[in-house]
């Protein structure tokens, strides 16, 4: 590359707010715009000539309870679809998520999407924000007003503004597919870190993840310390207590972390099966939903709906049904169902066991926690300190799997007391 033009690509990425270093890595980060129409016409043909049974099976039973509830109701799912063909416009989702500045890096074989809004203050921190299944990056969205703001939030951590990157990870939206069959969140992980530090230039940055986010961004923090200076996380990856756990461990719950903790096990014993399913037969489950966009919309509408807030869609709560919907769409539009769901046989022992002992990360950076009460598992306070420099830990009585969609001021708010203990 001459000089004169790598100048030029210099400069144009420093508008789009790419870091000047970004250059020096040979990363090449270009600029990505969305284009997703050309699929809808025969996307909408398929959600119209779905054909559906005229009343529920009489043994089906509709509860946000996961232990007994049966799956979406019939009545919900026609509703959806009522509102995908007649209502939902994707040409007009698409421009505004083309709103935000998106991007694509080549790192190790993978062609990573990221959104990259940056604050302009020189005291930013840089914070990578990772979503999980049956999540995107649009899950992350939200926080991105109130985290890179165009105006000063009022509040104790008012000063404290972000540079956030969102990506996909990879086999999920615009990302490519993992480029070999062994493929594992520290694999991602450590794409993930050079993305942050070789193709972005930052020297230092926190993370934040939920679901298998949460996996990623543990082993950012953990893998790599000199680098990840702070972590947010409102999922682990490790297998969550029991009930019968805590109580042997006398850790004493109030009584909404006590509500916490059933709905977990519920989840436990009767929410799960979708998990050993893509665990066992990804592919079974993939191909079956691959061309069926109203199949698709079962399978993650009713994770959406069950594991939330009842109230979603309420308050501080933006998951709507317009929201599921543009999620699902977003799924068939760029055919990344089937690779999606390989995060979960590729990760048979991503989510590690219950053993809570000589699992701490080798890191001093600070660990903060936030717990949604209608998440679909609970950690108390010791168990998270547990594996990391825990220095806050905060239970929010609205929200749950999904906050940054089902209540974003909360988190937003949890993440920007990173500032309080930020040394970089």
């Amino acid at each position: 590359m001459s000089t004169s033009l790598s100048s030029l690509l210099v400069s144009g990425m420093a508008l789009f707010g790419v870091p000047a270093g970004a250059a020096i890595q040979n990363l090449q980060v270009k600029p990505f715009e969305i284009d997703l129409s050309q699929g809808v016409p025969h996307m909408l043909d398929l959600i119209r000539n779905t054909r559906l049974p005229s009343s529920d099976y009489v043994a089906a039973t509709e509860s946000t309870n996961d232990t007994v509830s049966t799956g979406m109701p019939l009545h919900t799912l026609k509703d959806l679809r009522n509102k995908w063909v007649s209502d939902f416009n994707w040409d007009k989702e698409q421009a505004s998520i083309n709103k935000l500045s998106h991007f694509t890096v080549k790192i190790e074989g993978i062609d990573v999407h990221f959104v990259h809004e940056v604050s302009g203050s020189p005291s930013a921190i840089p914070i990578i924000l990772l979503h999980g299944w049956p999540g995107t990056f649009l899950e992350m969205v939200p926080l991105i007003d109130l985290l890179v703001p165009k105006s000063q939030p009022k509040g104790k951590s008012a000063n404290v503004t972000f540079d956030v990157v969102i990506p996909s990870l990879p086999g999920f939206g615009f990302s490519s597919d993992p480029p070999t069959k062994g493929w594992q969140v520290k694999d991602t992980a450590r794409v993930f870190n050079k993305l942050m530090t070789q193709a972005l230039g930052y020297q230092h940055y926190a993370v934040h993840g939920s679901d298998w986010g949460s996996a990623v961004a543990y082993s950012q923090y953990e893998q790599f310390n000199t680098t990840v200076r702070a972590a947010h996380l409102n999922f682990l990856p490790f297998n969550p207590p029991t009930e019968e756990d805590i109580a042997a461990k006398n850790v004493t719950l109030s009584p909404r972390e006590e509500d916490a903790a059933r709905r977990g096990t519920e989840w436990q014993t009767g929410g799960n099966g979708y998990f050993l399913e893509q665990t066992t037969k990804p592919n079974d489950i993939g191909l079956a939903l691959y061309d069926s966009p109203v199949g698709q919309l079962v399978w993650i509408g009713q994770k959406f709906i069950i594991w939330s807030d009842p109230r979603q869609g309420t308050g501080p709560s933006l998951l709507t049904h317009d929201e599921i919907l543009r999620e699902v769409s977003l799924y068939y539009l760029t055919k990344s169902f089937v690779s999606s769901v390989y995060i979960y046989a590729q990760n048979p022992n991503g989510f590690r066991g219950g053993d809570y002992s000589n699992v701490k990360a080798p890191t001093d950076a600070p660990l903060l926690w936030s717990t949604f009460r209608y998440n679909i598992a609970f950690w108390p306070k010791e168990y998270v300190a547990a594996v990391g420099n825990l220095v806050s830990y905060k239970f929010h009585d609205f929200g749950g799997h999904f906050p940054g969609l089902d209540n974003p001021p909360a988190l937003a708010d949890d993440i920007r007391d990173i500032g309080k203990y930020w040394a970089h």
